[in-house]
C-alpha cells in the first residue's frame, strides 16, 4: 500500500511507510504541554498515530478557573500517517527539531493557535524496553525538548493571549506500548505487578532541566537519566547522568500523587538539589491517557467530543486519575550559584505496589 509518505526519503525498513513492523502496538505520537508564568493557565495537546490500528486521535485541554476543559477527537487513519490533522485538531511542523504550531478550529467551544520553539536541540532519552515475560510491553525512543509558546487560547467564546515568558515542553515518542483495546490474552505467567514512572520537565531562566525514572516496585530503577541545557545548547549538549533521585516524597493521603519532592543530582562541586511545590494538578485522562478516550480506541470515522472536569470536585484516588501531572514551582540550588526559581511539571504514574512509598 503506497501513501504520500511514500515520496520522501523517510523510510526505514524495506516495506512502505504505511508498514510500520508487525507490532499491532505500534504509535507514533506527539505531546505538547505549556503554562504562564502565573501557573494560572495549564494546557497540553495529544496527537497519535496507531498505524496497524488505522486510527489516528488527538486531544486539546486546558485549565482555566479550576476547571480542565478537553477537546477529544478520533478518525479512521487510512494508512496516511503524513495528514496531521484529527477533526478541529491539527499540527504544522514549521522547523523539524525546533519550530511547531497547534491549530483547534473551534471544536465545540474550543479554539487554540499555539507556536512551541525550542529552547535547545531535543535530547534523546535513554531507550524504553520492558518485557512482560517473553511478550513486549514497552519498547520505544523519545525526545524532549523545553519550549517558548506564543498564541492564543478561547474557551465559549473568551479569548486570551498566552502571555509574555509562557514556556512549556514537548515530546516526541514512537514504537511499541500498549494502545487501543486491551489484549484478550494475558501474559503467561504475568510477571508484572506494578508500574512507577515520574517525569519532571522544568523551566528556568537560562535552563531546562529533565529527569524521568521507571522503576521496580521495589525501588529499582530500570530506565532513568537527569540532563541539565542551558539555552542554544547542540545536540548532546548539557550534563548528563544517571545517578540523579528523588527523594523526600511523601504522597496527599489517600492518593498517589506526591505533596512534593526533592531531586538530587550528583555534578561537579557537589550535589544540584530541586524543590517541588506542587499547586495544579492535570488529569491526564484529559489527553487520552486513559478513560473512554484512550489512545488508539476506535470511535468511528470521525468523532469529535467535549468534556469538561471540575477538578475540586474530582476524586483523586480514582484509577483513572492516578496519572496526573502536577505544576509545580521549583527552586534549584546549584553549587557555586545563586538559587533559581521555575517553573515545571511533575508527572506521576503508580500502578500496583512500591515500596518505597509503602504502596501495596
Amino acid at each position: 500500500m503506497l501513501t504520500k509518505a511514500d515520496d520522501f526519503p523517510i523510510h526505514q525498513t524495506a516495506e512502505p511507510v504505511a508498514y510500520a513492523g508487525t507490532d499491532r502496538n505500534f504509535y507514533d505520537r506527539y505531546f505538547f504541554n505549556g503554562y504562564s508564568p502565573d501557573g494560572e493557565t495549564y494546557f497540553a495537546i495529544a496527537f497519535g498515530v496507531y498505524p496497524h490500528l488505522n486510527i489516528a486521535d488527538a486531544h486539546f485541554s486546558v485549565v482555566r478557573g479550576g476547571v480542565q476543559h478537553c477537546l477529544h477527537a478520533s478518525r479512521v487513519l487510512h494508512s496516511e500517517r503524513l495528514d496531521l490533522s484529527v477533526g478541529p485538531i491539527s499540527i504544522s511542523v514549521i522547523e523539524p527539531l525546533q519550530m511547531l504550531k497547534v491549530t483547534v478550529t473551534g471544536g465545540e467551544g474550543l479554539a487554540a493557535e499555539i507556536t512551541f520553539t525550542g529552547r535547545a536541540f531535543p535530547i534523546e532519552e535513554p531507550r524504553f524496553t520492558r518485557r512482560n515475560g517473553p511478550r513486549a510491553f514497552m519498547d520505544y525512543t523519545r525526545m524532549t525538548q523545553n519550549v517558548r509558546c506564543e498564541g492564543w487560547i478561547e474557551v465559549d467564546g473568551q479569548r486570551r493571549d498566552l502571555p509574555a515568558g509562557t514556556v512549556g515542553s514537548r515530546d516526541r515518542s514512537w514504537g511499541v506500548r500498549p494502545v487501543g483495546a486491551p489484549d484478550p490474552q494475558p501474559p503467561v505467567p504475568m510477571t508484572m505487578s506494578g508500574f512507577f514512572w515520574q517525569w519532571t520537565p522544568l523551566n528556568f531562566a537560562d535552563r531546562s532541566l529533565f529527569f524521568h525514572v521507571n522503576a521496580d516496585p521495589d525501588g529499582s530503577a530500570w530506565n532513568t537519566r537527569a540532563v541539565v541545557l542551558p539555552d542554544g545548547a547542540a545536540q548532546g549538549g548539557g550534563y548528563h547522568t544517571e545517578a540523579a533521585r528523588m527523594t523526600g516524597v511523601e504522597l496527599v493521603p489517600g492518593t498517589r500523587h506526591a505533596k512534593g519532592g526533592v531531586l538530587e543530582i550528583p555534578v561537579d562541586g557537589g550535589v544540584a538539589k530541586v524543590s517541588f511545590a506542587p499547586f495544579l494538578t492535570f488529569l491526564m485522562r484529559g489527553i487520552g491517557y486513559s478513560g473512554a478516550w484512550r489512545h488508539g480506541a476506535y470511535k468511528g470515522e470521525l468523532v469529535v467530543e467535549r468534556e469538561d472536569i471540575d477538578l475540586a470536585a474530582a476524586d483523586m484516588s480514582a484509577p483513572e486519575h492516578v496519572h496526573i501531572q502536577a505544576l509545580s514551582r521549583v527552586r534549584l540550588a546549584w553549587p557555586g550559584e545563586a538559587e533559581q526559581t521555575g517553573l515545571g511539571v511533575f508527572e506521576q504514574l503508580i500502578a500496583g505496589p512500591y515500596k518505597p512509598y509503602g504502596l501495596g
